[in-house]
């Protein structure tokens, strides 16, 4: 008997995305030493390549402005690439092309399909396109789409609620993991003030994400202006051509896991501003790393954190933001920072997600299209 062949496909995928890439690639990690499990990823790239168990890709036209994203714009070769991998199980992990043509294979293949909700569109296009119609527009796209599909996961228990009120009834909280081995307080160094030329007392606190306008970047640069010294925030992730205060310096992201733990680990803790978060990837990276977080109190962040592992400020309110980060230093960073870890070992591992989620798999399979309430029973008795 083959091995069950599932294939996750998405958009949002780059040799520098962020936390899309950072799932499936430990997803196809930890299935890769799971029995009776071949786990194919078709993504964008540079050429046409069908690689049944690895990384398949589409060849797509670099987006500009991006961090190296492509775009594929053919349906029906999408379509056509997902059925030559011959699923038994598909994964779609946007909202565009690539899920519409998952729900196209699973109908005529007559097997099971998920979604999984990492991004919410509707706000994001409400914002940037302006107005209440624009979102509503997006409600009624995102409804119609998950209807189709027998489960959709979402990372957080807000974006469950919030897809719940849209209609969409076949919702699961899937929350996304830390590798614990990689992101680990062993990584901290005492070479970070040295390499960013600060004097040993410098108190550094660190960003690292994309430098887009759901982060509240703005927000984040103002809090350190008035804060002045000693304090002094490293931005990971980008870059700004605008005059930045002289107590914040900028790198470019770090593709490599290893290297972005020591540079978390090394710092005293993460700051970050972004008040429209549908999980928080990065917050639980640090955490692992053994650091407190200084974050504001809405998204989901707050579903990630607790008082014993930083604080929490007002969303979209820089003054709030600069006290939340001074008064981090009255407190026991260590304490703050073992506590942090604790809660990740507890909660948040890629081995404790994906076990949770391969219960989720095995209750569709089973079913050839399981309800919700199913694949919930099943993933809860293993």
């Amino acid at each position: 008997m083959h091995p069950c062949r599932l294939v996750d496909t998405t958009l949002f995928y780059s040799p520098t995305s962020g936390g899309v890439r950072r799932y499936l690639t430990a997803k196809h990690a930890w299935l890769a030493a799971q029995a009776g499990w071949q786990h194919t990823l078709l993504v964008p790239g540079r050429i046409e390549h069908l690689e049944p168990g690895g990384i398949s890709t589409l060849a797509g036209m670099p987006v500009p402005g991006s961090f190296n994203y492509r775009l594929p714009l053919s349906p029906r070769r999408w379509a056509r690439l997902l059925d030559a991998l011959e699923p038994d199980l598909l994964e779609a992990g946007d909202a565009f092309h690539p899920a519409w043509a998952v729900c196209r294979v699973a109908h005529r293949r007559a097997i099971p399909c998920a979604a999984f909700f990492h991004s919410d569109l509707p706000r994001i296009l409400g914002r940037r396109l302006g107005g209440r119609m624009s979102e509503r527009l997006a409600e009624h796209y995102v409804r119609g789409l998950y209807e189709r599909f027998d489960v959709v996961f979402a990372p957080s228990r807000l974006m469950v609620g919030w897809l719940d009120q849209l209609g969409v009834s076949n919702t699961m909280h899937q929350p996304l993991g830390v590798d614990e081995a990689v992101f680990h307080p062993c990584r901290r160094g005492t070479w970070l003030r040295e390499r960013l030329g600060l004097q040993g007392h410098t108190r550094v606190l660190v960003y690292a994400g994309r430098f887009t306008d759901e982060k509240n970047v703005p927000v984040l640069l103002r809090a350190f202006a008035h804060l002045g010294q000693p304090y002094h925030l490293l931005m990971i992730g980008g870059r700004r051509a605008q005059r930045l205060s002289t107590n914040v310096t900028l790198l470019p992201y770090r593709r490599d896991s290893v290297e972005l733990a020591q540079w978390l680990a090394s710092s005293d803790a993460l700051v970050h501003a972004g008040a429209r978060e549908t999980f928080g990837l990065v917050i639980l990276e640090a955490m692992a790393c053994g650091r407190p977080i200084v974050a504001v109190r809405s998204g989901a962040v707050p579903e990630l954190l607790n008082e014993r592992c930083g604080l929490l400020a007002e969303p979209d309110d820089a003054r709030s933001l600069a006290d939340a980060v001074a008064a981090l230093y009255e407190r026991d960073l260590g304490a703050l920072g073992r506590s942090a870890r604790e809660r990740v070992l507890q909660r948040f591992t890629w081995q404790r997600i994906f076990q949770h989620q391969l219960g989720i798999y095995r209750a569709l399979l089973a079913g050839g299209g399981a309800s919700t309430a199913q694949a919930k029973e099943l993933a809860e008795t293993g």
